[in-house]
């Protein structure tokens, strides 16, 4: 089922939460909306779901106008964050509960042969008698995933759906989630702020910033070409300097940065901690080194340049460094993006 939105508004009193978001999600595809806090990815979700509605623009599934259509009737399944499941019911019922009170209606038979089947599924057959506060986190999650299914929904709508849960935990319900996302085919949508959640789970993550997209693209798109700085240092650690532009060329302490196509005045030059080589022999930026972090792989080192900028670059686990070490930082695969106004 393809989704897609058109121009979509979203105020709450005199905040605008969405301003215009336009997204086609094709018939299958798993898209994440990322971003941070008050970004407006949630506030798309629920109005994809029906649980908010637009005060602009239109929604569609497939060549339907589910702008006004109430929830009860779009047929999406949704997933919380905080499971959602009722305490008073067992693993079976929960999982049955959407099917019964459903306006499709089924035999007992069909139900438990569904249950039957989604436990499996999920991979928790012989726990459909057990009650929710007698599993793990992680299966109550794969629990909630079941429920949305059970009423096999044209939509699967994902809220921060392994965010109550640990790390170790999120991994492997992530590879779960997408295995299951590639066996069933259903088109799904999900919110996460959390970058490796995304770029590991979907076919195109949608980045938001103050309720607009700022990015829309694959995750190598979205990792190695960050449309902004806003995108650059959203997507994982990132250093930056300050510079100014002249002629495509970009100049920090005598190192010179291609920049073209950047108009002239004040830049910014960003880059990943893994993009920093520590020399000795005089090539790159001047820094004294003020700190080194061992890491079971690799070493962080945390550094100034001399104009008191600080920078952290990795370093493999047998980098000499040490704290008040002077060289010289060489810088590859630099990100430059001109500042506001061209301050």
């Amino acid at each position: 089922m393809k989704i897609t939105l058109d121009q979509v508004v979203k105020t709450f009193d005199t905040f605008r939460a969405v301003h215009g978001v336009s997204l086609e999600i094709e018939s299958g595809e798993l898209v994440a909306l990322l971003g941070p806090s008050g970004s407006g990815k949630t506030t798309i979700l629920r109005m994809v779901a029906g649980l908010e509605f637009a005060d602009g623009g239109a929604i569609h599934f497939g060549d339907e106008d589910a702008t006004d259509i109430p929830v009860r009737h779009r047929g999406v399944g949704f997933v919380f964050q905080h499971y959602a499941l009722f305490p008073h019911m067992t693993v079976g019922e929960n999982i049955a509960f959407g099917m019964k009170v459903s306006a499709v209606k089924r035999s007992r038979a069909e139900i438990a042969a569904r249950v039957s089947e989604l436990l499996r599924l999920i991979q928790l057959e012989g726990l459909e008698d057990r009650f929710p506060a007698q599993i793990s986190g992680g299966q109550r999650q794969r629990v909630a995933l079941a429920r949305a299914l059970a009423v096999d929904p044209r939509v699967l709508l994902l809220d921060e759906p392994f965010g109550a849960l640990d790390a170790n935990v999120r991994r492997d319900l992530r590879r779960w989630l997408r295995a299951i996302h590639e066996e069933l085919g259903i088109t799904t949508l999900f919110v996460t702020h959390d970058q490796e959640e995304a770029l590991d789970l979907a076919d195109r993550v949608v980045i938001l910033d103050k309720g607009r997209i700022v990015q829309n693209g694959t995750p190598e798109e979205v990792c190695r070409t960050p449309a902004s700085a806003f995108v650059m240092n959203f997507l994982g650690d990132a250093n930056r300097l300050s510079t100014r532009v002249s002629d495509g060329r970009a100049e920090i302490h005598g190192v010179v940065f291609d920049a073209t196509g950047i108009p002239d005045g004040g830049a910014e030059i960003f880059f990943r901690p893994a993009d920093v080589t520590w020399r000795q022999d005089g090539r790159g930026i001047p820094a004294v080194i003020d700190r080194v972090i061992d890491r079971p792989d690799s070493r962080r080192i945390i550094a100034h340049t001399i104009d008191g900028t600080d920078i952290e670059f990795d370093a493999s686990p047998e980098f000499p460094g040490f704290s008040g070490m002077n060289g010289f930082l060489d810088i590859y695969r630099p990100r430059i993006y001109a500042t506001e106004g061209g301050r």
